[in-house]
């Protein structure tokens, strides 16, 4: 007998010597009035033995039917062997037909040796931020270097815009680094395809942020256009701020990977032209409905010419010989408005590697790289070189010399 059928056979015996009516054990025991006649009853049929359940020995309703354990097992085994429970067991329902709960799967793969439990890790307290209400009023930015392709290809960058009402995945790019150039292309196509939004969240990365102290100037060349574009940017402080990105990062770290094997690609060139199926697969799993079912995007404005902002730029003064200098490169423009041009600034426009120079009034500017002549003349000597090729015969001591 458990506990609590010693309990109960207890309160039958002093209903069997009178000492508690049935009505009073209902209360004793927290069961019906009903409940505890059906146990006075067969109490008195068959004894203590009435009070035992009679589901003790018999199998579990809940358990597998058999062999779907070593039929989930193989499986796992021959083809997600890498694959987590949560993952597997939804590859297992799709492709295999076979229902299995994440946590059943969990435990059998850690039974067989093909998941280790993760420890529980001393986490630090951070405070819950409400989402945004609408689409488009907060998107979340973050490059996550991985090995997408395995050993079919190098380690390369995914960058991803996820929304912040939504949790959707907005866009994304693979791309060789996390440089600003890529970060504008990323810009670029999410602007045509969704419009403005009303800000990026972002890490504190020095393409977003100058981190150089002492630095007056704290506007990069990524913070210059989305403030020409009317697109507030915000520095998160830490990881857990931006939350929503860096636990999509971990997803597609697990499920990405595993589809692009699935479909055998192994270029980012390959990769990028999947990605859009990808992502409507993950936003109808992960996706959330927004509080409001507003979309905040803007339209871009005529103004807006996307080839002249999302480019990095810089000036320089142009010095009297009508030259000026670029990242160690010396350049000579060629005009002959010499006294015009001097000390004006001219305009410098790089878009991968690509360079474009403007002067007065947005006018292209005929310009060529410097390369300074050299004239090779005779070599020129002092006394101990000349000495040194100087043909000379070695002198004889005389006879009567005092070194003889």
């Amino acid at each position: 007998m458990t506990i609590k059928e010693a309990d109960r056979y207890s309160i039958m015996n002093q209903i069997r010597t009178r000492k508690l009516k049935i009505k009073e054990a209902s209360h004793v025991l927290g069961i019906s009035y009903r409940q505890a006649r059906r146990l006075w009853q067969r109490y008195k049929k068959e004894g203590p033995k009435g009070l035992i359940s009679k589901r003790k020995g018999r199998p579990s309703n809940h358990q597998m039917a058999c062999g779907i354990k070593e039929k989930a097992l193989t499986l796992v085994t021959e083809k997600y062997a890498d694959y987590g429970p949560t993952l597997a067991a939804e590859k297992l329902h799709e492709k295999h037909s076979l229902i299995l709960s994440k946590e059943t799967l969990r435990q059998l793969m850690i039974q067989e040796g093909l998941w280790k439990a993760k420890k529980e890790k001393k986490r630090k307290a951070h405070p819950r931020r409400t989402r945004r209400s609408c689409m488009g009023e907060l998107v979340q930015i973050d490059g996550s270097y991985h090995r997408w392709f395995e050993d079919r290809a190098e380690k390369c960058c995914l960058l991803v815009c996820v929304d912040d009402a939504t949790s959707q995945i907005m866009y994304m790019r693979f791309c060789k680094t996390e440089s600003t150039d890529d970060y504008f292309e990323t810009v670029r196509a999410y602007l045509r395809e969704h419009g403005r939004p009303k800000a990026f969240y972002s890490d504190k990365h020095s393409i977003f942020r100058v981190n150089m102290k002492g630095r007056e100037e704290n506007d990069t060349s990524f913070h210059r256009a989305l403030k020409e574009l009317d697109i507030e940017l915000i520095c998160a402080h830490s990881p857990q701020a931006k939350g929503r990105v860096e636990r999509a990062n971990g997803v597609l770290q697990d499920r990405l990977i595993k589809e692009l094997r699935e479909e055998g690609i192994s270029s980012i060139e390959e990769g990028n032209a999947y990605l859009e199926t990808f992502r409507k697969k993950y936003n109808q799993k992960f996706g959330k409905e927004p509080a409001d079912e507003k979309d905040v995007h803007r339209a871009l404005l005529p103004s807006h010419n996307l080839d002249m902002i999302l480019v990095e730029k810089s000036q320089r003064v142009i010095s009297k010989d009508l030259s000026f200098s670029y990242k160690t490169v010396l350049y000579q423009i060629d005009s002959s408005y010499r006294n015009r041009l001097s000390g004006k600034l001219i305009d410098i426009h790089e878009k991968n590697g690509e360079l474009k120079f403007t002067g007065i009034n947005g006018k292209p500017l005929k310009i060529k790289i410097w390369q300074e002549k050299v004239v090779k003349g005779p070599k020129v000597l002092d006394a101990k070189g000349l000495e040194m090729l100087w043909h000379s015969k070695p002198k004889k001591p005389g006879k009567h010399h005092p070194w003889r």
